[in-house]
């Protein structure tokens, strides 16, 4: 017997029913092409390996699918600084959009927690701004992730005096923030 017609579970490994993933090819991209409903059932199927205690609620539109993570474990699902949250959206996105007719951004989100990450992320760009136009320095932020620093980015792309870059090269990633009268180029 083929060991992946057992009904065991293998550890590392992620074992996704083919009745999760069948309709994936067969989408045309908009609400209501029952994307929605594929990812939230394959997101079910893997927190429950996880053997959490969570449900999954669908909010969406032409462009993207949110997937809302509600219920006693959900903490859990945001894992540290969101890093569950990225990997669950991660896998989500490349199982579901590998054809390239009807793909739909997946957002995997708990209790709102991207939000008010994203907002805490510009609330720390515009005084990190402002205390670079005040000293006259580039002030440098921490490494973060890719998406942390494009919001930082979007967010300072407007704001007076400013430009951002970004600097070093993997997980060292980080943006500088540079006042105008120092250079520098524009995101």
């Amino acid at each position: 017997m083929d060991e992946l017609d057992t009904k065991q579970p293998q550890d590392g490994a992620l074992l996704v029913t083919p009745d999760a993933t069948k309709a994936a090819s067969k989408t045309d991209g908009a609400a209501g092409d029952g994307k929605a409903e594929d990812a939230a059932e394959l997101l079910d199927e893997i927190l429950e390996m996880m053997d959490l205690d969570v449900e999954v609620l669908i909010r969406e539109d032409d462009e993207r699918v949110v997937l809302d993570v509600e219920g006693e474990d959900a903490g859990r699902v945001i894992g540290k600084k969101g890093q569950t949250l990225d990997a669950l959206q991660f896998l989500l996105n490349k199982i579901l959009n590998r054809y390239p007719d009807g793909r739909r951004h997946i957002i995997v989100d708990s209790g709102d927690y991207r939000e008010r990450h994203d907002k805490g992320l510009e609330n720390l760009a515009r005084r990190e701004a402002k205390r670079a136009v005040a000293e006259g320095r580039v002030v440098t932020l921490q490494p973060m992730s890719a998406r942390d620093r494009r919001v930082i980015h979007l967010s300072l792309a407007k704001f007076e005096g400013v430009t951002t870059a970004s600097q070093g090269k993997g997980t060292q990633r980080r943006i500088q923030i540079i006042p105008a009268r120092r250079g520098g180029r524009r995101r």
